[in-house]
């Protein structure tokens, strides 16, 4: 026997009953990348595979339990926060994780499989870009996401790409380290993912998009970013590892149901 080895890695999220999004689709990807995952439930969703019918939220202070619980006894190597049900949430949370500044801070609290997509109203965008993001190594969000987040600080904000880089800036000027920028088409229809600092544009990733419909598919790749920077990787090695493991996750997807495809977290780039 032997003292814990492997990196670990707290996710907070939502429970889902298939494991196809929140924290158990994360454990099982921080697993096949050589991570532990452990967790903080803020919802429970009613699911399959093919749609979500309901979420309930969790209190925000039981969350916040499990997570200190945790925290007491186990060193974390990272943190992931997905979808979550409130601002307060997001709140209890930026006041745990003020506590490990040296531990990366990866947020992707979009889930466009939730009737809201995961951010329903403006307080709690609000919350993640005052309290959330001004600690976070990474934000990973869709153009589209990007445009919602945007409607905070422009008039008529639209997430077209010329306001991409005046949104980053926005975004890390306030400390936030990276913004991850997925599924960007070019002119010729090519998939790319982006990554961007207070500087610009620092990598990107191309990648051929692959008919599905999956679920999940964005929840595998934000949980395998996470665990390559648990393992001491850097934010643009971290970007192409990723989508390597995302892109044979789905190219090995399964339909459990009458539904969408899940992603196999059992590849292994």
């Amino acid at each position: 026997m032997q003292n814990q080895t492997f990196p670990l890695i707290l996710s907070f999220g939502v429970c889902d009953p298939v494991g196809a999004i929140g924290v158990q689709a994360d454990c099982a990807a921080f697993a096949a990348l050589g991570c532990h995952g452990l967790s903080a439930i803020a919802g429970l969703l009613v699911s399959d595979s093919a749609r979500i019918e309901n979420m309930y939220e969790l209190d925000s202070d039981w969350m916040a339990e499990q997570a200190r619980t945790l925290l007491e006894d186990m060193p974390i190597a990272a943190f992931k926060v997905g979808a979550v049900g409130s601002a307060l949430h997001l709140a209890a949370i930026a006041e745990i994780v003020s506590d490990y500044p040296d531990a990366p801070l990866v947020l992707d609290p979009f889930l466009s499989a939730l009737p809201d997509a995961g951010l329903g109203d403006e307080e709690m965008l609000s919350a993640l870009r005052s309290i959330l993001t001004p600690q976070a190594t990474a934000l990973i969000l869709s153009q589209s996401e990007l445009g919602r987040m945007a409607e905070l600080w422009r008039d008529g904000a639209d997430g077209k790409d010329g306001d991409l880089e005046e949104d980053v800036a926005e975004l890390t000027s306030s400390g936030l380290h990276y913004v991850l920028v997925t599924g960007s088409r070019d002119e010729q229809g090519a998939c790319s993912n982006r990554l961007y600092d207070a500087g610009g544009e620092v990598a990107r990733v191309e990648w051929q998009h692959l008919p599905g419909p999956f679920l999940g598919a964005g929840n595998t790749y934000s949980a395998a970013f996470t665990a390559c920077l648990a393992r001491g990787m850097d934010a643009p090695q971290a970007l192409v590892l990723a989508q390597e493991y995302t892109t044979g996750a789905l190219e090995h997807a399964q339909r459990f149901g009458m539904g969408k495809f899940i992603p196999s977290k059992f590849f292994r780039p």
